[in-house]
């Protein structure tokens, strides 16, 4: 179904920018770009409302295929997000498998600090 839909959207999306592309701009004439009068082509109504109407019918299915697709992807569920997976439990190890203990760090005082044995401890900046 979103298969289905996604092809009308994109087919609605291609249709609209050539029905746009052919309209006129403001006192261009349509029979230009055909050669010939527009109302032949386009009926004797012209080409100013039969375009007027398809690009109208066209962007309602756009925006129609806009909003369903949207709808059915916040409601489609990922296979990894949905939780039909159950988390791993954790297991306590038996002892002979459990990680080495690692050595405790030293303490961060300055005096611990590598190089600064032999120096004198700092003044208080003076006022």
């Amino acid at each position: 179904m979103t298969t289905l839909l996604t092809i009308i959207h994109v087919l609605a999306c291609i249709t609209l920018i050539l029905i746009v592309l052919l309209q006129a701009g403001k006192g261009a004439n349509m029979g230009a770009a055909f050669g010939g009068s527009s109302q032949t082509v386009f009926g004797s109504s012209g080409a100013g409302t039969f375009l007027g109407k398809m690009t109208a019918a066209v962007a309602i299915i756009f925006m129609l295929t806009s909003i369903t697709l949207t709808y059915t992807a916040s409601r489609k569920t990922s296979g990894l997000m949905d939780g039909s997976v159950a988390p791993a439990t954790r297991q306590e190890l038996p002892a002979s498998q459990k990680p080495a203990q690692l050595p405790a760090l030293p303490s961060a005082s300055p005096a611990a600090a590598p190089g600064t044995a032999n120096m004198p401890p700092a003044s208080p900046a003076a006022k």
